[in-house]
């Protein structure tokens, strides 16, 4: 929701096609690839649908896990003549929302100017190789981006790994949530659904209350978007429209 909000206030049309569903990331990291790949057709034909029709720009995806995979079908369907063609097109407009963004010049309207810690996914900086993009934007939105130390490593969730391998999942987590701590942000962004989950309950399993939100939910707030409900949660407050967009609405 935060990021469509955040696409159409700056002049971007979002389609939801009829039959996309989930990418086949997760069933593919424990190695049922019958199931994966039919989850992907199912994406690649709805998507295929919109491409013929209307026409498609891009494919954007808010979870760097799936960014990820959706980018391989290409090559994850080289060889079935039926589907090759089509899943490399849908490949070829795959991209992180981030990526996308970076295009367009965001217009932030809130004070935003607190620090936080930016958790770059493993499928973000090391799969799809997307590393200091989602930081300009923060950035540029006003916030004061922390690097986090030693982020390269794995939070420890890596698709299906904190389930299949808890006890070093749950090693790498605390480190990393330890790493975080040391730049004392009142918040952490990512862009990956299993990232927010294994760290947050890293958080709460020391007791603390810092938020893990999403890169676009922070962009949506500072361009004008609600405050997102962790954030109310932790008892960080809104922060008002700068006065000058108060009198041009």
């Amino acid at each position: 929701e935060a990021t469509i909000r955040l696409l159409n206030r700056h002049g971007v049309e979002v389609v939801l096609p009829k039959g996309e569903g989930c990418c086949g990331a997760l069933v593919h990291h424990m190695g049922q690839e019958h199931d994966a790949l039919a989850f992907a057709r199912k994406n690649i034909d709805a998507w295929t649908a919109e491409i013929d029709g209307q026409g498609l720009d891009a494919i954007l995806i808010t979870a760097s896990g799936c960014g990820t995979t959706i980018k391989d079908y290409g090559f994850m369907f080289r060889n079935e003549p039926d589907y090759a063609e089509k899943a490399a097109k849908v490949a070829a407009l795959a991209k992180d929302v981030t990526e996308f963004l970076e295009t367009l010049e965001l217009a932030p309207v809130r004070d935003v100017a607190m620090p936080i810690a930016y958790h770059s996914a493993c499928s973000m900086q090391h799969g799809q190789q997307l590393k200091d993009g989602p930081k300009r934007l923060l950035s540029g939105a006003g916030f004061k981006v922390k690097d986090v130390p030693e982020g390269h490593i794995c939070c420890g969730s890596a698709g299906v790994y904190n389930i299949l391998q808890p006890e070093i999942a749950g090693k790498l987590r605390e480190r990393k949530v330890g790493n975080i701590e040391r730049t004392r942000p009142m918040l952490v962004a990512t862009g990956n659904i299993g990232c927010m989950t294994q760290l947050a309950k890293g958080f709460a399993d020391k007791g603390a209350t810092t938020p893990v939100v999403h890169t676009a939910e922070l962009l949506d707030w500072a361009t004008g978007g609600p405050l997102p409900e962790k954030l109310a949660r932790a008892g960080i407050e809104d922060r008002p429209l700068r006065p000058a967009q108060l009198v041009a609405e």
